[in-house]
């Protein structure tokens, strides 16, 4: 039963017995609030919306709809508080209702089909070949993950594609750098940093030598026209950096479907010019061409530069009308700075412009920028933050953490490695995406705040209680309960929120927010512990322990559950 639906059918229906106002269940249901203070009610329903079509003051409609309207077995009570319905549900009810519906879930509690198995296109990440994956690419790759398995367990497909920056001009640069002054065996020894010490240096020389901008332009002409040599050389930098991102990648859990960077659309170019062509979409300014945008109220759209070279928006138009040949997708995300907002902006229009209708829904996914607090970070080089040294960093603060607070830990490193990487993201995802980060270890490595360790402990704190209980990792334990022995404010409390899980993914999903799940998980850590200090679970009354393991469990299966969609592990000991 969906107690908060069927509670809007009920309104509904006594709203219209009474009136022509042609009340809708959805209407009801979209105005249903949650009070602030449980004490007032676990629904409330205010009237001031009726109050046109009823043609009487909301408090009147309040009190006349309190004495009239037939309560459902499910409600034990409703209240007037001025122009509100307050509704106090059956505790007794709704805690078998919702553990019955995880029971019969399990590990899939929560998940829905609102998606129905189309495809949900999401572009993230993306760093520079041959440039460091350092801070800056942390929050891309992570809410990008987040919204990866948020869409798919609400029943769509996604298709995770890393669109690498891997062309351009300044591979000209780096192959002329490398022919110079490189050598094979520094770059196979230092990688990435051998690669940005060449492009920087090849800056540093081009100062006093303009020779070098055109011999980078021949190169990289000699890449665009083909040649062996050229493209060997590129694609061994594409091998190094991949090397280390993959690393990285690792640490954070994070895959994806397709790698197809900016080279993948060489060969699609000339087609989406000559389209834009054949469409007069395309004018002349100042030696290059564009898409002129000046009717709504945006700057032109680049398309070719003056020498004929293509250009960002070229590539991603390509890269757009390739993804709804190849995937026909339903939804397509672009998880980037919010500073390219005008380019996505300009992005979508010109695809509209070209006909598409589908241009529609495509979603640039916006996020603020993250920084260190000032000398709370160990290892910098230059400005830019390593993220491999990141996460290191914080796997070794974290292993020192349960050195001192649980030193006979089995298997410390992997623990460590999970709670501190889980640390990072959960830091990024805990505020809204639009939000700037402050990157705090204090704050990142409490297991006492509104941290991901936090939400964590509380995990492989339930998965104690059970394994002392002997409960193995199954729900036939909510069978045969007493589900009034749950009617305690901090049991209710508990079974209220595990009772949401499932609207908490959706609303994710549809704000494209991994916060509101985040902001869940400690709502749940903080319900459960109040639970847990309140309340002994392995008591001598056998019903009792058995209604309280059973809550025990339905607070494991969130906790997993929603970690899992942020892309956090679960520790089962901590």
């Amino acid at each position: 039963m969906d107690f908060k639906r069927e509670l809007a059918a009920t309104l509904a229906q006594a709203i219209n017995a009474d009136s022509d106002a042609g009340a809708e269940v959805d209407d009801i249901l979209s105005a249903i609030e949650i009070p602030p203070d449980s004490q007032m009610g676990d629904y409330a329903f205010p009237c001031f919306r009726l109050a046109k079509t009823m043609r009487k003051a909301p408090q009147i409609i309040a009190r006349e709809l309190c004495e009239t309207m037939e309560l459902p077995a499910f409600i034990e009570k409703v209240d007037v508080a001025s122009a509100y319905l307050n509704f106090t549900l059956n505790r007794k009810e709704f805690v078998r209702e919702a553990l019955r519906r995880l029971q019969a879930r399990g590990a899939d509690y929560g998940k829905s089909d609102i998606g129905g198995g189309r495809n949900v296109v999401i572009d993230y990440s993306s760093p520079n070949i041959a440039k460091n994956f350092h801070i800056g690419h942390l929050r891309t790759t992570v809410i990008g993950r987040a919204l990866y398995n948020i869409m798919n367990f609400v029943g769509y497909k996604s298709v995770g594609i890393n669109h690498l920056g891997d062309w351009g001009t300044q591979f000209g640069k780096l192959i002329t750098a490398f022919v110079k002054w490189g050598s094979k065996e520094d770059v196979e020894c230092d990688g990435i940093q051998e690669l940005n010490r060449l492009y920087v240096l090849f800056h540093e020389e081009a100062e006093s030598d303009s020779g070098l901008e055109d011999e980078a332009r021949a190169w990289f002409l000699n890449m665009q026209n083909g040649d062996e040599e050229a493209l060997s050389v590129w694609k061994w930098f594409v091998d190094v950096s991949m090397a280390e991102f993959d690393r990285i990648y690792e640490m954070l859990g994070v895959k994806f479907d397709h790698f197809t960077g900016e080279s993948f659309y060489n060969d699609k170019m000339d087609v989406v010019v000559n389209e834009l062509r054949a469409k007069n979409l395309l004018v002349q300014s100042e030696g290059a061409t564009i898409v002129d945008l000046s009717s709504h109220n945006m700057p032109p759209c680049l398309i070719l530069r003056s020498d004929g070279g293509t250009l960002y928006h070229t590539r991603d138009i390509a890269a757009a009308l390739y993804r709804k040949r190849t995937f026909d997708f339903a939804k397509a995300l672009y998880v980037t700075a919010m500073d390219q907002n005008l380019h996505f902006a300009q992005l979508f229009r010109v695809i509209e412009e070209m006909g598409y209708e589908w241009a529609a829904d495509m979603t640039h996914v916006p996020y603020g920028l993250v920084s260190l607090e000032s000398g709370k970070l160990s290892t910098r080089k230059g400005n830019v933050i390593l993220m491999e040294e990141l996460l290191g960093e914080a796997v070794s603060r974290t292993l020192s953490i349960i050195e001192e607070r649980n030193p006979s830990l089995s298997d410390k490193e992997s623990i460590a490695r999970d709670v501190g990487i889980g640390a990072v993201i959960f830091n990024d995802l805990y505020n809204s995406r639009i939000k700037d980060v402050v990157f705090s270890w204090e704050r990142v490595l409490s297991f006492e705040g509104e941290s991901g360790p936090y939400v964590q402990y509380t995990h492989a704190r339930a998965c104690s209680v059970l394994e002392k209980a002997g409960v193995d990792d199954n729900s036939d334990l909510i069978s045969g309960i007493d589900y009034s022995l749950l009617s305690d404010q901090a049991s209710f409390d508990i079974v209220k929120l595990v009772y949401i899980f499932g609207d908490k993914v959706q609303e994710s999903a549809a704000k494209l927010e991994p916060y509101v799940i985040a902001r869940y998980l400690v709502d749940m850590a903080q319900a459960f512990n109040k639970f847990y200090h309140d309340n002994q679970i392995l008591t001598d009354d056998a019903e009792l322990r058995a209604a309280r393991l059973a809550l025990v469990y339905a607070v494991r299966v969130v906790l997993k559950s929603g970690l899992a969609l942020l892309g956090i592990n679960a520790p089962v000991k901590m």
